[in-house]
């Protein structure tokens, strides 16, 4: 099993959380059987960036990026080197470290 820790993230995840899972799941699925409700507007096809994250570790163990991927990501709202979206980043047997970012290109929360 695969260890993935997900980053506290004020609204989504405010205590952080770890969990397992097998290699092959997506990030975005692994979040969503734990109840981390990550934004997926285009329900996992590739067609949009709201479930953008950061892989703060083990980025060079997830199956590279295609270039539809790739292309959307160039939208996303805080860009880094390690962004992925989470529904095409599929775990390999590395541990991984995720970061949800505060903001989606679909929904800003104004809490203050």
């Amino acid at each position: 099993m695969t260890k993935i820790t997900f980053l506290p993230h004020e609204e989504i995840c405010p205590e952080g959380k770890t969990v397992e899972a097998l290699p092959g799941q997506s990030i975005l699925e692994v979040a969503l059987e734990h109840d981390i409700h990550i934004e997926h507007a285009c329900e996992m096809s590739c067609a949009c960036t709201t479930c953008h994250v950061i892989v703060r570790k083990g980025y060079d163990s997830l199956i590279p990026p295609e270039e539809r991927e790739e292309d959307l990501l160039d939208r996303a709202w805080g860009l880094e080197p390690e962004s992925r979206l989470s529904c095409q980043s599929i775990i390999e047997a590395e541990d991984l470290e995720i970061e949800i970012p505060k903001y989606t290109i679909n929904h800003v929360s104004e809490k203050g």
